[in-house]
Parts: C-alpha cells; sequence; structure tokens
C-alpha cells in the first residue's frame, strides 16, 4: 500500500493509473511542470469538494488553490528542480480554514509534479 510519507513514492505516483491513484487514501493532486492539473484524485475532490471536471485543465495555484499560490508552495515548485518536503498548512477554500500536512514531490526524472494532501 502506498503511503503519504513513503520513501521514493514520487517514482511510484508516475506509474499509477487513475484509478489507483483514486484508490489512496491522501489527496493527490498531479501537475505538469507548469502547474496545470492532469490528475486529481477521488479523496481530493471529495475532500475540497471539487469535482475533477472543475480542476482539470486549470492552473493549480492561480485557480484552484490560490491560498497555495506563495512561496512556501508555488514558489518551492518554481524554484527547485528536485523537491520532496512535507509541511503543516491551512487551506482558506471558500473562507474556511482546513489545517493539513502537504507534501511537494518534483523530481529532473519525472514528468510531473505532486501536491499530496494528509487531513
Amino acid at each position: 500500500m502506498t503511503t503519504f510519507s513513503e520513501q521514493g513514492l514520487i517514482d511510484e505516483l508516475e506509474r499509477l493509473s487513475d484509478a489507483e491513484l483514486d484508490a489512496l487514501n491522501f489527496g493527490v493532486i498531479k501537475m505538469s511542470l507548469d502547474g496545470r492539473v492532469v490528475a486529481y484524485n477521488r479523496y481530493e475532490s471529495e475532500a475540497a469538494g471539487l469535482s475533477r471536471e472543475r480542476v482539470l485543465a486549470s492552473d493549480f495555484f492561480t485557480q484552484i488553490g490560490p491560498c497555495t499560490d506563495n512561496a512556501l508552495v508555488a514558489g518551492r515548485f518554481r524554484e527547485a528542480a528536485e523537491l520532496d518536503t512535507e509541511l503543516d498548512y491551512v487551506f482558506t477554500l471558500r473562507m474556511q480554514h482546513t489545517p493539513v500536512r502537504l507534501r511537494l514531490l518534483k523530481a529532473p526524472r519525472a514528468t510531473f509534479m505532486y501536491l499530496l494532501v494528509r487531513r
């Protein structure tokens, strides 16, 4: 079973299908290197109350999760060629404060970058 803090997780995520991403017990936002959402798993869709249709192909940082468009999250993705870090964070979707644990994953060998969310 794939876990949130698993070592080498980005390599595993790169191999998983959308159905396999849906089976995970944490949120997965899979993005192109320019921040466009290419996969949004069931866990995150249900927790955030946002449908896949609304999220897919959107710029995550400016259109879906603007509370992450800052130096702590989006800035790290933009600046780093390689990234694997966890941090406590607070989402402010629809003015509701939701404490979460984020994991930011990006690697030169990976086609995509990932924002993982554990509630």
